[in-house]
């Protein structure tokens, strides 16, 4: 009987037209464009201005740019998966919404949240419903519109974060190629480091929340960068322990875009080499969950089938993990 793996086939991303440089900054903020490079590589940010128009409009656009490039009917989608950290609204599902606007009638969608972590679990849940063999087609985004939860009077945040969004199809492999292993973490002691806190059950938003900036995200910095190092690499270490995969025959890094020194540490432990690591935080800073897929996207004419890509993330919670895929076609730009 043939084994049926989980195989990204296809990939779109959408960022906004609007660009927040560290010169913008420098005017809204007490901060400058050196400072900001050297402490996270982030030399600009897409920031979806807009009335109305919220992280739905961002997956939509990510998902209609992977539709179009794949030439695909989205009447054959059987689900899509919204992974995000910021919902266009606490009880109304934002997949919902995006399957219906891209002509995904036949899909049943869910939202999916594991902050910066989000697309790296949803490619373990959509690799499953795959390799299960109940569905053939399912649409993975993800997708953030951070600027609708930051302070930009706070230096700490504001400088990191960004807006956008990337997609990715997964479909049946039959030749061993796709998703092949994952560790996958989490510890909720964290979570008073790196948070969102008011808007939820436990801390209704209300005017005195809102009087004291409580809708905005907060994050310790130095616990959250220690933690996010430590676990980051840890995680991909071990990966590739249990793989017998070397800096040798893995081809490409593709790690969360929080922060360049969190990267370069995580690359820095498997000894793998700068032109093997997959870098894009100076245009588009931390889109946490679009942060993967936008860098698949900016990344596709250099991959190869068969290539071997190692996935890292770490996000607030704490949530974190590694995962080994196989690429799965050669690019048809």
């Amino acid at each position: 009987m043939i084994k049926i793996s989980a195989a990204i086939t296809a990939v779109g991303a959408y960022v906004p037209e609007y660009v927040l440089t560290n010169q913008i900054l420098e005017t809204m903020v007490d901060t400058n464009d050196e400072w900001i490079t050297s402490r996270t590589g982030i030399k600009e940010r897409r920031i979806l201005k807009d009335e109305g128009k919220g992280t739905s409009y961002l997956a939509i656009k990510a998902a209609q740019n992977l539709i179009d490039k794949k030439g695909i009917d989205p009447k054959t989608i059987e689900l899509v998966i919204v992974a995000t950290a910021t919902p266009d609204m606490k009880a109304a599902s934002t997949a919902s919404y995006t399957a219906s606007q891209i002509g995904a009638v036949n899909a049943f969608s869910f939202d999916m949240d594991a902050a910066c972590s989000s697309f790296l679990f949803g490619m373990s849940i959509a690799a499953s419903y795959i390799e299960s063999g109940k569905y053939k087609n399912v649409l993975l985004i993800g997708a953030d519109k951070m600027s609708s939860i930051i302070n930009y009077t706070d230096r700490a945040t504001c400088i990191i974060f960004g807006d956008g969004a990337g997609a990715v199809l997964f479909e049946p492999n039959e030749e061993g190629l796709g998703l092949q292993d994952e560790y996958l973490r989490s510890d909720g002691t964290g979570r008073e480091f790196l948070q969102a806190t008011y808007g939820g059950s436990s801390f209704p938003l209300t005017p005195e929340a809102m009087a004291i900036g409580g809708q905005y995200a907060f994050q310790e910095g130095k616990t959250v960068f220690k933690n996010a190092v430590f676990n980051m690499a840890d995680a991909t270490v071990k990966i590739l322990e249990r793989n017998n995969l070397t800096k040798e025959n893995v081809n490409w890094l593709a790690a969360h875009q929080a922060n360049k020194r969190i990267i370069d540490a995580t690359a820095q432990r498997i000894e793998l080499e700068e032109e093997k690591v997959m870098i894009n935080i100076h245009k588009y800073g931390n889109t946490t969950s679009a942060t993967l897929p936008l860098l698949l996207s900016d990344y596709e004419s250099q991959l190869k089938k068969g290539d071997n890509i190692i996935f890292a993330a770490f996000g607030g919670g704490f949530n974190w993990g590694a995962i080994y895929l196989k690429w799965a076609y050669n690019s048809r730009n």
